[in-house]
């Protein structure tokens, strides 16, 4: 009777140390299964699920991409599952988790990722460098207009010589010696009729 006692005594005492034991595996186990932030990143688009977090106090999230709200910050209780659409781009954009755990710190996360650029998406388009421009040969030939305009202003002013042929008559074809010419087929003419006067007169009186 004695031994079956201290047998059921040393059962006992085992019992009560393996539920001991397995209570204690339990204590430790669970905040390791709590507050569970699982997040992940396409080229298009975020999805949430975040779990295990306390239902008695707010908790916070918030998801920006380069720094702009993907996802204003939005009150949760033990659970939050979204996807969010990322916008078109043609480089890897930077997405920033913030969760706040509203039963304290140590279960808040600040993490970050990056979203690649999806295939077939346009690339950035690269805009031409600006030619410099080059001053043409021609127009560093072109003489400055100032001598011009002095050369105009300078012909403008009559010249206080005259002229070689002012005072002189147009040309006609004629020269000095046309008047000389002249008096002489005059006198000719003249000449020739006293001639032909004397000679009618003397046969007129050698008739009579």
């Amino acid at each position: 009777m004695t031994e079956n006692k201290k047998t059921w005594r040393t059962s006992g005492a085992l019992i009560a140390a393996a539920t001991a034991g397995a209570f204690g595996v339990g204590l430790f186990a669970s905040p390791a299964q709590a507050h569970t932030p699982e997040w992940e990143v396409t080229c298009s688009q975020v999805s949430l699920d975040l779990t295990n977090y306390g239902s008695k106090a707010d908790n916070t999230v918030n998801v920006t991409v380069d720094g702009k709200d993907l996802l204003p910050t939005e009150t949760f209780q033990r659970e939050f599952h979204k996807k969010l659409e990322l916008p078109e781009h043609s480089k890897e954009l930077t997405v920033r988790l913030v969760v706040k755990a509203g039963d304290g710190d140590q279960y808040s996360r600040d993490d970050t990722k990056t979203a690649p650029v999806c295939e077939g998406a346009p690339k950035p388009s690269v805009s031409p460098k600006p030619t410099p421009s080059v001053s043409s040969p021609s127009s560093a030939a072109t003489p400055s207009s100032a001598p011009s305009t002095a050369a105009s202003s300078a012909a403008a002013v009559p010249s206080s010589k005259p002229g070689a042929d002012s005072g002189d008559l147009a040309e006609t074809g004629s020269s000095s010696a046309t008047p000389v010419i002249a008096g002489a087929a005059a006198v000719v003419i003249v000449a020739g009729a006293g001639l032909v006067w004397a000679t009618r007169k003397r046969r007129g009186s050698a008739q009579g």
